[in-house]
């Protein structure tokens, strides 16, 4: 009996530490010591974006698991403030990676103020018709204050910005590098042809890389726990801002999925009921880690800085400072106004008395001396 007895009593303690340890959210989890504040702030910028869009995932094996709001919808997000598809438009405006679209259809419609039917429903088109995830990224550094990114609507032009070592990047192989939070993870996408890490660096050093399509995503974390998963976020994924988790190795290293298959005709046999393997979100060709070199934010003289507007509103938002390295990762929050204390004078003292206190008579200064 002592043996069940004691099962008995440990049982309920056996079951509470795997649920607490599962219900754990890893942007709600402080960041691990000796993180720089560069890395904690480029972290926590994509954290709480996330949060906005009601913690959206793909799960290790590649299977969309959540989604709640898209870039199209015109409904609130987790603060119930911001608009979906107008927090779109603030990543394209803040990040400066709208006028570079401007030939775009829409584009101008939304460098317009909003609350014009016309201009909001025009630009509403071009949120939904041109991909934003190289506008999310662009904006996660400029929130993040991170010196020297090279802004872009195309991911490819910071991705040849790191492998030339220009910027606070530098390009590594995925599959030999282990990735660490800050870090970007990219992929190559609408080729025919598998590339990887050494494909990718032959065409950037033969200059045949141009307007390639690509895509990035911000590494939050690595192996949380000892959990051998890589955690990451990136916009217009399933067309909001999802997190997605990776496989990692003992040694840290990203147990990168096979990519697509490609046909020899150059026809993609693509995700069909007959080829389940193919519709895995992860099975992409991951050909680019960038590393994030740079450890502290960019300071801008007093009043250098611009302020944000916020997407639908015309109010400003404030800078956003850089975390200190070691505090925890939260949810923004509004903190109301204080009310004045009960003794306190708002109105200004009155103006000292204009007969002057008597005084002692002024030292006399001595001349300057002559060399």
């Amino acid at each position: 009996m002592r043996p069940l007895l004691l099962l008995a009593c440990l049982s309920p303690l056996a079951t509470l530490l795997p649920t607490t340890a599962s219900a754990a959210e890893v942007c709600d989890i402080p960041p691990r010591f000796g993180l720089s504040p560069l890395a904690v702030s480029v972290v926590q910028t994509a954290c709480n974006e996330h949060r906005l869009w009601y913690r959206p995932f793909i799960d290790r094996d590649g299977r969309a698991a959540s989604l709640s709001v898209t870039e199209a919808e015109d409904v609130h997000l987790a603060d119930n403030g911001l608009v979906a598809w107008q927090r779109v438009v603030g990543y394209w405006r803040q990040s400066g990676t709208l006028s570079p679209m401007g030939n775009q259809p829409g584009a101008s419609s939304c460098m317009a103020p909003p609350g014009t039917r016309y201009t909001d429903t025009d630009c509403r088109a071009f949120v939904v018709d041109n991909p934003w995830s190289a506008a999310f990224i662009s904006w996660v550094m400029t929130r993040a204050s991170v010196p020297g990114f090279t802004r872009s609507p195309r991911h490819i032009d910071y991705i040849r910005a790191a492998y030339q070592n220009s910027g606070p990047y530098r390009m590594a192989d995925p599959a030999q590098e282990k990735p660490a939070p800050g870090d970007l993870l990219c992929y190559l996408r609408d080729r025919r042809e598998t590339l990887s890490y050494s494909g990718l660096v032959q065409s950037l050093g033969s200059g045949a890389v141009t307007h390639w399509k690509s895509h990035c995503e911000v590494v939050i974390a690595a192996n949380m726990g000892g959990d051998h998963t890589l955690y990451l976020i990136g916009g217009n994924v399933m067309n909001t801002v999802a997190m997605r988790k990776l496989g990692l190795d003992r040694s840290g290293r990203i147990e990168l999925p096979p990519a697509k298959a490609s046909a020899s005709d150059g026809v993609d046999p693509g995700c069909t009921p007959g080829r389940e393997e193919e519709c895995s979100f992860n099975r992409q060709d991951w050909a680019a880690l960038l590393k994030l070199v740079a450890t502290a934010p960019a300071t801008l003289p007093t009043g250098a800085a611009e302020p944000a507007i916020l997407p639908g509103t015309g109010t400003t938002a404030p800078p956003m400072a850089a975390p200190a390295s070691q505090a925890p990762i939260r949810a923004p929050t509004v903190v109301p106004p204080r009310p004045p204390l009960p003794n306190a004078n708002p109105t200004p003292l009155p103006p000292a008395s204009p007969t002057p206190a008597p005084t002692q008579p002024p030292t006399p200064v001595p001349p300057p001396r002559t060399p």
